[in-house]
Order: structure tokens, then C-alpha cells, then sequence
């Protein structure tokens, strides 16, 4: 089997997203720079799998999978990594479309061979067709999108995204595969985080690792009508307080909390400035986003003390599984198991 080209990793877990993974195929299969094959990988949802697989049965550069981990967006991706065969391994969310040169600019970050991971730029699709006027987009993260105070054109970063990001394979050979028990889970919970935990987990493998943004690379992400009220809002910047504070037990606070103290302590107060002055100007939203960019500091840093206390209590436990070089050339999966697949190519 060739191990050069990208392969591109979709998890999918809800038929409610049908059509969303659907476009979120034909946009990789659209790319300027073919793609390798697009593994779809289903997390433990048999009716969704075995639909999935028909579609694609006879398509030779798509394969669907089973997670064969723990139930949870981690280990889907570590499914993926562990089955890929290129060279680069990208990543895209299941409810989002890749611009048709996606792919070649992520491509074109990897001539320098220190480069170790690519991330891109994700833009949102509002489901009302706008942004909500009290939606600060400081925290636009809060949707899987690039926000407000990350840095522009192509940049060295601490970390990438990781709905819209690539690692070389290298790095999980160095480093391992993303942390279950970080981020998502099937949970209704909105967690993140594990992408993070694992930059800051491959740079300390790898001191000369390079990890780059690049800001040509975009994607169009949906966000649905629940995702534009301001519940939701709360409810993510709280459960990003409870991942951050899981980050910083794995890595650290150090570099766990590096870059969140400058978006703390420098971009969100320039935010409230901003929305303050447009409520001066009686501009639509001013006085809402200011007091959302409030309201979030406070619900995540909430989030935080709780993430702490139970993390020091024990109460919460993390894994990383070797997705890397023994485990491939075993023909195993992530946590021992053998995954289901469903399609040609397999």
C-alpha cells in the first residue's frame, strides 16, 4: 500500500447529520489536490454504519469504519489514523464542507519537514443565516470556528483546530493518538480540548516540531439554531472550563493555559471595549456582546475550578493509544479491538 498522499478522517455519530457527512464527503472528493481516500468513521451506531456503508460501497476512495474504541470523538479519530495510509492525516467535522483548495494548501505547509501539523481557517454557517447581534466573535470557538484573536495569513501556533487540522503521520508516531477521555463522548456535555492536549503532547516529543495555521486553508462549518442561543453559549464556555482544566492535568498549566492567558488577558477586554463603544453608538449587539464576552470568562472560568477539584480528587481518567507505527503494522485498532469497516477497499 503507498504511504504517501493525505487521507482525510470524517467521525460521524447521529443520522440527524445525513446529509451534512454526505456534503462533507463530496467536498473532499472535490479537491483541487485529490485526497488519498476519505475514511468515514462511525461512532457505535450500527443503523448509521451500515447506511453509510451501502452509499459508498461501490466507491473505491471512500471507506466507512466502526470506532473500535471507547465511545467518543477521540477515539473515532484514532480509528482513522490507525487505518489511513497517507503520509498526512486531515481531519474534517461531519457538518462541514472543505473549499476546493483545502487540501493543497495544507499540502504546501509540509514541504518543510519540521512541520509537523497544519491547521486552516473555519468559517461559520449560521442556520438563521446571520450571526446573532449579541454573538461576539472573540468566541466563536464556542461554534468550532476560528475566532477573533487568533492570528492571521500562515503563522506558528501552539495549537491547531481540530475540525479543520492535519498532522503528519510522523507525529503520532512521536506523540501517540488524541486522549480519550479529553473532549467529546457522546456525552450531551459539549467537551473539547483533546487536539490541544495533543500539540502540546507532540511538541514536547518533538522540541522542533513546527505547528502552522494557515488561514487559506477554510472550511464551512453549519451551526444549528440550538448553537445560536445564548443557553448553548453558556453551556459550551463552562464545559470548555471543565476541558482546559483536563488539558492542564495532562500537560500542565504551563502550556496547558499558555495562549488562553493572552486571549484572557488581551482580546477579550479589547472585546467588551468594542461592544461598549458600539452600544455608545447605539449599533445593534454592542451592549449583548459585551456582556456575553463577560458572562463566558465567568462560566468558563467556573467550569475550571470544578475541572480542577475533580481532577485532583481523581475522579476523571485520560489514555492515549498508540495509533503509531507497532499498532498498524499489527493490523490493530485503538484499544485492542478490532474495527468493523464497510466499503470497497477495506
Amino acid at each position: 500500500m503507498s504511504d504517501t498522499g493525505i487521507s482525510v478522517v470524517i467521525c460521524a455519530y447521529t443520522e440527524d447529520r445525513w446529509e451534512d457527512v454526505l456534503a462533507a464527503v463530496a467536498s473532499v472528493r472535490a479537491q483541487s489536490r485529490p485526497a488519498l481516500e476519505t475514511l468515514v468513521v462511525v461512532d457505535h451506531h450500527q443503523v448509521l454504519l451500515d447506511r453509510l456503508g451501502e452509499e459508498y460501497q461501490d466507491t473505491d476512495d471512500v471507506r466507512v469504519l466502526a470506532n473500535a474504541g471507547p465511545r467518543g470523538l477521540s477515539a473515532g479519530r484514532n480509528t482513522g489514523i490507525a487505518a489511513s495510509r497517507g503520509e498526512i492525516v486531515a481531519f474534517l467535522d461531519d457538518d462541514a464542507v472543505a473549499e476546493r483548495d483545502w487540501l493543497r494548501h495544507f499540502a504546501e505547509g509540509y514541504a518543510d519537514p519540521r512541520v509537523m501539523a497544519v491547521g486552516g481557517r473555519t468559517e461559520p454557517l449560521w442556520a438563521s443565516g446571520r450571526r446573532p447581534s449579541w454573538f461576539p466573535e472573540e468566541f466563536d470557538w464556542v461554534v468550532g470556528c476560528t475566532y477573533r484573536g487568533l492570528p492571521r495569513g500562515r503563522v506558528r501556533v501552539r495549537n491547531v483546530l481540530g475540525g479543520n487540522a492535519s498532522f503528519r503521520r510522523s507525529a503520532f508516531d512521536a506523540a501517540g493518538g488524541f486522549a480519550t477521555g479529553i473532549g467529546r463522548d457522546g456525552d450531551k456535555r459539549p467537551l473539547g480540548g483533546e487536539e490541544t492536549e495533543l500539540c502540546i503532547r507532540l511538541s514536547r516529543a518533538r522540541p522542533d516540531a513546527v505547528l502552522l495555521i494557515d488561514d487559506r486553508a477554510v472550511i464551512h462549518h453549519r451551526v444549528p439554531p440550538v448553537r445560536e442561543r445564548f443557553r448553548y453559549f453558556r453551556t459550551r464556555t463552562y464545559a470548555e472550563g471543565l476541558s482546559k482544566a483536563l488539558v492542564a492535568r495532562s500537560v500542565g498549566a504551563g502550556k496547558g493555559l499558555e495562549s488562553e492567558r493572552r486571549y484572557t488577558t488581551r482580546v477579550l477586554p479589547a472585546g467588551v471595549v468594542r461592544g461598549l463603544r458600539d452600544a455608545l453608538l447605539a449599533r445593534p449587539g454592542g451592549a449583548g456582546r459585551a456582556g456575553a464576552i463577560v458572562a463566558g470568562v465567568l462560566t468558563a472560568a467556573g467550569g475550571y475550578v470544578v475541572g480542577s477539584v475533580r481532577a485532583r480528587r481523581g475522579g476523571v481518567t485520560f489514555s492515549v493509544a498508540d495509533v503509531g507505527g507497532e499498532a498498524r503494522r499489527a493490523g490493530e485498532h485503538p484499544g485492542g479491538e478490532q474495527g468493523g469497516a464497510r466499503g470497497r477497499g477495506d
